[in-house]
C-alpha cells in the first residue's frame, strides 16, 4: 500500500472511482470546491457531495469500496438513486432503491360502506391477514403505497423493494438482476433489512451492503446513536444474518434471554436492539497482489485472492479450529501466511492495517489431517476460471422471462426434500437406500444429500463451477458434523450416461430442456434408469410431460408426477418475484423399477 495519504483531487480523478452518472461531474477539477472529504481512523476516506451526502468510500490507497449517487425526489428531498459496492474478488454489484414495485388490486365495492374505507383500514386488513402488528404494516406501507379509487371502489396496494444487480462492467449499463430486499430509508437509516433470494447473492454482497449501511448510519448519527431493529414482512432470522449484523452492530435485549435466542424466534426477532459496533470490519485492497483483506478489532478476519480458482477466501480459524475448506490465514514474522492443501502464499503485513498481534491460524487436529475437498473429484477437479468460481450462484429474472435451466433445479429439489419429510413411506425408503446417484442436478446437489448415515453417492455433473461450489459446501458440512471420514463415499464425476454408473437404490435425474423434443434421447434416459436402478428402486426424474407415454415398454411404473409450476417452492418464489415463469413443460416424475 502507498505511504502518502491520497488527496481529494486524486480520488475524484482516479479512473473507476466515480462512474454513476450523477457523480461524473464531480471528477472535474472546477467542481472539487463543492465537495469535502473526511479521513477515518483506519485511513479510509469518505467523500461528500455538495448535498452533504457521501458519494464515495475508499481504502487508504484510494481504491473505491462503494459509490453513492443522490438525486432530488418529487417531494424535493435528496434520496439515494443508485449505489455501487465493490466485492473482495474484484466484482461490482449495484443497489437501486425501489426498483421493484409489485402492485396488488382489491375490489372493495362489495363491502358494505366501502365508501368510508380509508388507507388505515387497508392497513388493518393487511395486519389481520398477515398476522402482523399494525405498526409493522404502517412502517412499510406509506400513504403513497395505498390508493382507493372513490369511483370504482378498487384499492391499489404497492410493495416497494430495493434491488441488487450484478454490474459486469462496473456500471448499470448492462446490469443483471440478482436479489432484492425490503425498501430502505437510505437518507435516514432506521432499521435492518430483510434480504430475499439471499442464495442468489454473490459472495461478499452482504458484508459490502452492511459496510454501506453502517457508513450512512454513522454519517446520520454523528453523536447520538439510534437503536435499530430487524424488520420485514416477513422476517427471515438466521444464524448467518445474526453473525453479519453483529459485525457492524451490537445486539442487546433487556430481558434474561440471550439476544441470539430472541432474534431466532421469528415473531420476536424485531425485539433485539442493535447499536453500532465500536470497531466494525474494514477492508483493504492490495491491488498489486490482487488481494483484499478484512480486518476487525486488530485481527485479520479473511483474505481473498482475486485470481484464486477455488473461489473462496482464506479465513482465520474459529476457536474450535475450523476454517471453511481448511483454507487458513496466519500472521507470523510480519507476514500473512495463506495456506490450503495445495499451496502456500504470503503477504507482508502493512502497519496501517492495525494488526496488533500474531495469529496462529491453527486448524483442529481432525481438520489438519483430513482429506480436503479436492478428493471428492477422483478424476481431478475441472479447471474453473476464478470469476466463474466466485460467481457460481443462481440468478433469476425480475420480469416474465423463463427461468434458466440450472436456476429451475432448486424448485424441484426443494419440493422433493419437503416431500420426503412429509411422506413416511418415501422417507423410509430413502433411509434404507445405500447407493444413490445424482445425475445433472448440478445446482441442487446439496439438497439431494442426506446426512443421517453413511451412504455412497455418485454425482455426475456438467457445470464445473457449480459442482466445485457444492463439493466445497459438502466438505464443510461433513467437517462440522465430524464426518470427514465419509468423504471417500462421495464421487463427483464428469457427466456420463446414468446406466454406466452401476446399480443404485435411489436416483435423481435431470433431463436437459434441449432434449425434451428428442424422443430417442428420452428413451435413452429411461433405458439408463432401468439399467441403473435396483429392483424396487426409485428414480426422481425432472423431465417433460411425455415421460408417461414412454415408460410403457420399460419395467418401471410411475408413482406420481407434478408440473414444476404447480410446486410449492415455485409458488413461494413468486411471492417475491410475481412475474416469474418456469419452463411450462418441466415436470417431476417418480418412477419405481419393478421386480
Amino acid at each position: 500500500m502507498q505511504e502518502n495519504p491520497v488527496s481529494l483531487s486524486s480520488l475524484l480523478q482516479r479512473p473507476g472511482n466515480l462512474t454513476l452518472p450523477g457523480n461524473r461531474v464531480f471528477a472535474r477539477a472546477r467542481e472539487n470546491i463543492r465537495l469535502s472529504m473526511r479521513r477515518q481512523p483506519h485511513g479510509h476516506v469518505v467523500v461528500y457531495g455538495p448535498h452533504g451526502r457521501r458519494i464515495l468510500l475508499t481504502d487508504p490507497d484510494g481504491h473505491p469500496l462503494h459509490e453513492c449517487e443522490w438525486a432530488p425526489a418529487p417531494d424535493g428531498r435528496i434520496r439515494l438513486a443508485h449505489a455501487r459496492l465493490f466485492l473482495d474478488w474484484n466484482q461490482w454489484v449495484g443497489i437501486k432503491p425501489s426498483a421493484l414495485i409489485h402492485t396488488t388490486t382489491m375490489d372493495l365495492s362489495t363491502r358494505p360502506g366501502w365508501q368510508s374505507l380509508t388507507r388505515q383500514d387497508l392497513r388493518l386488513m393487511a395486519s389481520r391477514a398477515m398476522g402482523l402488528a399494525l405498526h409493522e404494516v404502517e412502517f412499510f406501507y406509506t400513504d403513497d403505497d395505498l390508493l382507493i379509487d372513490p369511483a370504482s371502489g378498487r384499492a391499489t396496494i404497492r410493495q416497494r423493494k430495493d434491488a441488487f444487480y450484478v454490474l459486469d462492467d462496473g456500471t448499470f449499463d448492462h446490469a443483471r438482476f440478482m436479489s432484492c430486499m425490503s425498501a430502505m430509508h437510505w437518507e435516514a437509516i432506521d432499521y435492518l433489512p430483510v434480504v430475499e433470494l439471499f442464495q442468489s447473492l454473490l459472495p461478499g454482497t452482504g458484508g459490502a451492503t452492511f459496510e454501506l449501511i453502517r457508513g450512512l448510519y454513522d454519517d446520520q448519527n454523528p453523536s447520538s446513536p439510534t437503536p435499530l431493529h430487524y424488520r420485514g414482512i416477513p422476517t427471515y432470522p438466521s444464524e448467518a444474518a445474526f453473525g453479519l449484523f453483529s459485525n457492524y452492530f451490537v445486539p442487546s435485549f433487556p430481558g434474561k434471554e440471550s439476544p441470539f435466542a430472541v432474534f431466532m424466534d421469528t415473531p420476536r426477532s424485531h425485539e433485539v436492539s442493535w447499536l453500532p459496533n465500536a470497531d466494525p470490519p474494514v477492508r483493504y485492497v492490495e491491488s498489486s497482489r490482487h488481494a483484499c483483506l478484512t480486518v476487525m478489532q486488530g485481527k485479520i478476519r479473511k483474505v481473498t485472492l482475486m485470481e484464486d480458482s477455488a473461489g473462496l477466501p482464506f479465513s482465520a480459524p474459529n476457536p474450535q479450529g475450523f476454517a471453511p475448506c481448511a483454507r487458513t490465514l496466519a500472521v507470523r514474522n510480519g507476514q500473512v501466511v495463506l495456506q490450503d492443501r495445495i499451496s502456500t502464499a504470503a503477504l507482508p503485513v502493512d502497519p496501517r492495517w492495525g494488526v496488533v498481534a500474531e495469529q496462529p491460524g491453527t486448524l483442529s487436529p481432525e481438520l489438519s489431517t483430513a482429506m480436503d475437498w479436492h478428493h471428492l473429484f477422483p478424476a481431478g477437479v475441472h479447471a474453473v476460471l476464478p470469476r466463474d468460481a466466485f460467481s457460481a450462484v443462481l440468478l433469476y429474472p425480475e420480469d416474465d422471462s423463463v427461468i434458466g435451466e440450472y436456476a429451475s433445479q432448486p424448485f424441484i429439489a426443494d419440493f422433493l426434500d419437503d416431500l420426503f419429510e412429509q411422506d413416511a413411506h418415501l422417507a423410509q425408503q430413502r433411509a434404507e437406500a445405500d447407493r444413490l446417484l445424482i445425475h445433472g442436478f448440478d445446482a441442487s446437489i446439496g439438497t439431494c444429500v442426506a446426512f443421517d448415515r453413511l451412504r455412497t453417492y455418485t454425482i455426475f455433473f456438467t457445470h464445473a463451477a457449480l459442482a466445485q461450489k457444492h463439493a466445497q459446501a459438502l466438505w464443510n458440512q461433513l467437517a462440522r458434523r465430524h464426518r470427514l471420514d465419509w468423504l471417500p463415499s462421495f464421487r463427483f464425476l464428469p457427466a456420463a450416461p446414468a446406466g454406466n454408473a452401476g446399480i443404485h437404490d435411489w436416483l435423481y435425474l435431470w433431463i436437459p430442456f434441449a432434449e425434451y423434443d428428442q424422443e430417442e434421447s428420452l428413451k435413452g434416459h429411461l433405458a439408463d434408469i432401468v439399467k441403473a436402478l435396483a429392483p424396487q428402486g426409485l428414480a426422481f426424474v425432472a423431465g417433460p410431460e411425455s415421460i408417461p407415454a414412454l415408460v410403457a415398454n420399460h419395467p418401471v411404473h410411475i408413482l406420481f408426477g407434478e408440473k414444476g409450476s404447480d410446486l410449492q417452492p415455485f409458488h413461494m418464489h413468486r411471492t417475491i418475484l410475481p412475474k416469474s415463469q418456469l419452463n411450462p413443460r418441466l415436470h417431476i416424475w417418480c418412477l419405481q423399477k419393478q421386480g
